[in-house]
């Protein structure tokens, strides 16, 4: 039946879904000595660009080679992210214990908390897509976030609310141990590839880099 071919639409998405929880799987596996996020991240965020436009070949031989070229600049994000997201929480933290709840540290927290995502939602992607400076990564995420405002405002609502989604219940937690952040990071990467496409299609753009 042309229903369950392999070029119905079915067939596709049941495809996809198994490489997602193949990526999540091997996400989770190279995170385990938790140092090593970054690289994992940067890793499956290679697979899942391609992925975007089925172009990922065998996703195993792919994690494993951009985990390795990446491992460096992925674990320097890492750690930069744990440093800024624990001090956003620790202003939360300020706000809530000192009396009176000086408005000041609410504000600093907001503020601190959209330049984190503005900084490093993008610079994953940008560095599995693009041989850069770290430094320069982040000012690219940075100014990415700017131009496409509406874009990355969305994004950040579609991951809030998938990661708000595999907590709802404990079928969802399932559901999200085992799919979760394959699935986000595949979100992220399908809205980085098309923002990325269009950047590259400007006049003096740089390509990508070959994984």
């Amino acid at each position: 039946m042309k229903f369950f071919s392999v070029d119905s639409p079915l067939y596709r998405f049941l495809s996809k879904m198994v490489d997602v929880l193949k990526l999540n799987f091997l996400w989770i596996l190279f995170s385990l000595p938790l140092l090593t996020v970054g690289a994992s991240t940067v890793a499956a965020m290679s697979v899942a660009l391609k992925m975007t436009d089925d172009e990922e070949g065998y996703i195993g031989k792919s994690f494993v080679k951009a985990f390795k070229e990446n491992w460096k600049q992925g674990t320097l994000l890492w750690l930069i992210t744990v440093v800024a997201v624990y001090a956003v929480y620790l202003d939360f933290q300020f706000f809530e214990a000192v009396e009176g709840n000086p408005i000041l540290f609410l504000i600093i927290g907001i503020v601190s908390s959209v330049l984190v995502v503005v900084a490093l939602i993008y610079s994953y992607p940008l560095i599995a897509r693009y041989e850069n400076t770290l430094l320069h990564t982040i000012q690219n995420s940075i100014d990415i976030s700017r131009k496409y405002f509406g874009r990355t405002l969305l994004l950040v609502f579609v991951v809030a609310f998938e990661f708000l989604l595999f907590q709802f219940n404990t079928t969802m937690l399932f559901f999200g141990l085992i799919f979760g952040p394959g699935f986000m990071i595949f979100t992220v990467a399908a809205f980085s590839k098309r923002v990325f496409q269009e950047i590259e299609k400007e006049p003096g753009a740089v390509t990508d880099k070959e994984q």
